[in-house]
Formats: C-alpha cells, sequence, structure tokens
C-alpha cells in the first residue's frame, strides 16, 4: 500500500509540473502577440542624401590628340652589293654591323688586278685606233694632193687637143698629132678617175678608223669603269646593317654584301581609319600643318621624336582599311629605324568645348548636373572626341554647371546630393590661355588646358 501511494503522488506532481509548464508557454506567447500588435510611434521616413564629385563646365578652346601606333623607318636606305667578282682585299675599319660610316668613306676595295690589266691592254688599243686614224688622214691628203694633180694634168691634155684640133682647121696641123693629144687626153681622164677611186678608199679608211676608235674609247671606258667598280665607296653619312663578308672572301657579282641606312633621315608611317584621317584634312583636301610626337618606351626613360605629317598613301592597300600617313621626324634622338612607338597627332583646335572625366557620360548620351537647391538633372550632350578617360563634348546650357565626374546606377534625375568637392582647376585665367599649355609638356596636357 506504501508503494501505491507513494507512486500515485509521484504521477500527481509530474502532472501538475507538466501544467504548469504549458500554462508558462501560453503565457509567454500571449505576452508576445500584444506586444507585437502594440500601436507604437514609427520614426519619419528621411530622403537619402549622395555625396557626389562635380566639376564646373567651364568652354574653351582645346587641341584634340589623336594616338595611334606606327613604326619608324629610314628614308634613305641602300642595298651594297658587289658590282665585280673577286676576292676582298680591303675592308673599312667601320665595316661592321652598327658600324658609322662617312660619305665617300672607301668601305671595301676587291682585287683589281684583272680590271687593271684590262685596262692596260685596252689603252694599247685605243692607242693602235688613234695611229690608224692619223695615218688614214695622212693618206687622204696625200690622195686629195694626188687627184688635185690629175685633175690639172687632164685640162692641160684637153687644151693641147684643142689647140691641135684648131691647127687642123687652119690646116697647118696633122691629123696624127689630133689623135695623138686625143689618146693623151684619154689617158690623164682615167689616171684622174684612179685618184679619185685612191680619195674614196682613204675616206673609207678614215671613217673605219673613227669607228675602231670609237669602240677602243668604249671599251678602255668600261674597263675603267669596271676597275672603279672594284672599290665600293659610301654614297651619304650612315650606319652599316647586315654585313656579310670579311677580307679574303670571294665574292660574285651582284652579291648583298650589307646594307646601309642613313639613321637621321627618319620618317614615322602610321594607320588611320577613314574618320581619323578625315580629321587630319583641310578644307581643300591636303595635311594640315601639325605636330607630330612619338614615343618609345624605354622603362622608365621614354625616347621621344617629333615632326610633321608629309605625306599620305595612294589607297588603303590591299585588305587594308583606311589610310596609311607618313610623318617625317625632325628631332628623333635615341630612336632608330624598325621601332614601334605610341604617335600622337594635334589636330585642329576645337573651340567652346567642354573636357569631362569619361565616367560622367551615361548610356543615355546626358551627363548629370547639379541645380541649386542640390538636385540632379540629365542633360543632353554632344561627344566630340574621346581622348583615353576624357571626353570633349558640347551642350545647352552646359556651360558654367556642375557636372557629376562620375555617374553610377544610384544617381539620376532627382536625387538629392551633397557636394563633396568641386573641381576648380579649370578656373582661372582666359580659354586663349589655357589653350596654349608649355611646348615642352606632351600633347597629352594639352587636355588640361
Amino acid at each position: 500500500m506504501r508503494f501505491l501511494r507513494q507512486s500515485m503522488i509521484g504521477l500527481f506532481l509530474a502532472a501538475a509540473s507538466l501544467g504548469l509548464l504549458v500554462y508558462a508557454g501560453y503565457v509567454v506567447q500571449q505576452a508576445i502577440q500584444d506586444r507585437l500588435n502594440a500601436q507604437d510611434d514609427v520614426p519619419p521616413a528621411r530622403e537619402r542624401v549622395f555625396a557626389v564629385n562635380l566639376q564646373r563646365a567651364e568652354g574653351r578652346t582645346i587641341i584634340p590628340v589623336l594616338e595611334t601606333f606606327g613604326e619608324v623607318s629610314s628614308r634613305r636606305r641602300l642595298e651594297l652589293r658587289a658590282a665585280v667578282a673577286g676576292r676582298v682585299v680591303f675592308l673599312h675599319d667601320s665595316f661592321e654591323e652598327a658600324g658609322d660610316v662617312a660619305k665617300g668613306d672607301v668601305l671595301l676595295r676587291i682585287d683589281p688586278a684583272d680590271m687593271q690589266s684590262a685596262v692596260g691592254r685596252l689603252t694599247a688599243d685605243l692607242a693602235d685606233a688613234q695611229a690608224e686614224a692619223r695615218d688614214g688622214a695622212r693618206g687622204l691628203e696625200l690622195a686629195q694632193a694626188a687627184q688635185d694633180a690629175a685633175a690639172d694634168q687632164l685640162t692641160l691634155r684637153r687644151r693641147a687637143y684643142d689647140r691641135q684640133v684648131d691647127l687642123a682647121e687652119r690646116g697647118v696641123g696633122t691629123a696624127a698629132a689630133i689623135e695623138i693629144a686625143e689618146l693623151e687626153a684619154a689617158v690623164a681622164g682615167s689616171t684622174l678617175l684612179v685618184r679619185r677611186q685612191e680619195v674614196a678608199q682613204a675616206e673609207a679608211r678614215i671613217d673605219k678608223a673613227a669607228t675602231q676608235l670609237s669602240r677602243a674609247e668604249i671599251a678602255l671606258a668600261e674597263a675603267r669603269r669596271r676597275l672603279s667598280d672594284t672599290a665600293l665607296a659610301a654614297p651619304f653619312d650612315g650606319t652599316l646593317s647586315e654585313t656579310s663578308v670579311v677580307e679574303g672572301r670571294l665574292v660574285s657579282v651582284n652579291e648583298r654584301l650589307a646594307e646601309l641606312i642613313d639613321p637621321h633621315d627618319l620618317e614615322l608611317s602610321f594607320r588611320v581609319s577613314t574618320a581619323e584621317y578625315a580629321r587630319l584634312l583641310t578644307p581643300g583636301g591636303a595635311l594640315i600643318n601639325t605636330r607630330v610626337l612619338a614615343s618609345l618606351d624605354a622603362a622608365g626613360g621614354d625616347l621621344q621624336a617629333t615632326g610633321v605629317l608629309s605625306r599620305v598613301s595612294a589607297g588603303p592597300g590591299e585588305g587594308q582599311t583606311g589610310r596609311r600617313v607618313f610623318a617625317r621626324l625632325t628631332h628623333a634622338p635615341g630612336v632608330r629605324p624598325g621601332d614601334f612607338v605610341t604617335v600622337q597627332i594635334e589636330e585642329t583646335p576645337l573651340e567652346n568645348v567642354v573636357s569631362l572625366p569619361a565616367r560622367a557620360l551615361g548610356a543615355d548620351g546626358a551627363v548629370l548636373v547639379a541645380t541649386d537647391d542640390d538636385r540632379l538633372v540629365a542633360l543632353p550632350v554632344t561627344v566630340l572626341r574621346r581622348q583615353g578617360d576624357v571626353i570633349l563634348v558640347r551642350g545647352d546650357g552646359l556651360e558654367g554647371r556642375d557636372v557629376v565626374t562620375a555617374r553610377t546606377p544610384l544617381l539620376g534625375p532627382g536625387v538629392a546630393i551633397r557636394r563633396v568637392r568641386h573641381d576648380a582647376s579649370l578656373r582661372g585665367g582666359t580659354a586663349q590661355n589655357r589653350a596654349q599649355p608649355h611646348p615642352a609638356l606632351p600633347l597629352q596636357h594639352r587636355l588640361k588646358g
């Protein structure tokens, strides 16, 4: 009985504990519901204000800069080739890769022994031809003298014949005397004919001698030219490249020996699109007279060359677009042919344009400007040039407005703003002064005024 009584008491206490636990949960739930349903005071909502950077839009005259890539080349390049065959017997001390030579320097000499022998032999042939011409002239002179004597003899014989005929008509002369005089006149005529043939032969001999003399002179001039070709001289000041000969080597005719490059007469070639090419033309269609800057990255010590536009290719080229433009470099210290450089060309100045960061322009072609009550409005603009991270624009009502320098998805028309920084770098001075930077500055600095 005692065990049963204690069991019942324990069961009762357990049931009472469970009931109290359920009641406590119910009380807590009711308290939470009452708290959630209570009408507490809600603080009023406030408009979000964004901090933005602004820049004052000021119209001015700016020189845009067209940037592209090009290659430096020499305007004078000459392949040095052997004009005659033979063994190289002399080389200039600077006949090596990157060797500098001056105009007129003998770079190499090929063994001239054979050419000297040919010159001597042909000189003797020329002397023979000259002697033959002189002998022919003397022979012609003698033949002409003999011809004149024969003509005089013929005249005398004809006079004697006429006299005998006259005597015979008067009954004094005889028929035999007339026949003898006629025969002597005929002999004198034959002699004159022979002398004329001798004169013709002497003249033909002179013509032949003149031809031989001319041939001898031509052959001697050719031999002397070939002798002079054994010495290869530099036609202009330059630097040797791709040398491929040493002293004692046998070379053949027209063999390539080296290349001579003028490192001071340089030009720059680069390709631009058709739209960019149009901006480099005057109204008459000629290239504008403008500066060109070529920069070669040299690990912190950039090499720079300056020049001017000189000419443009006749066509775009097979499989190419745009135009290939050339610029003659007037000052290029350290730049060499074959260098690939960054090219910057000054275009025609643009008047009354505003320079803004590229991030200020939205996809809708508008910029955000601040109003007097610190709110934003969209203002459409026309983009004239893109210069890296800078744009040159024009727009109605843009002059003098404060423009947001970097648009984000959170910014839009009607948004309240707080001015964090107002870029005043463009203030002060006239537009004319700002458009003329110091000439020593790189061309890209011209956009900063």
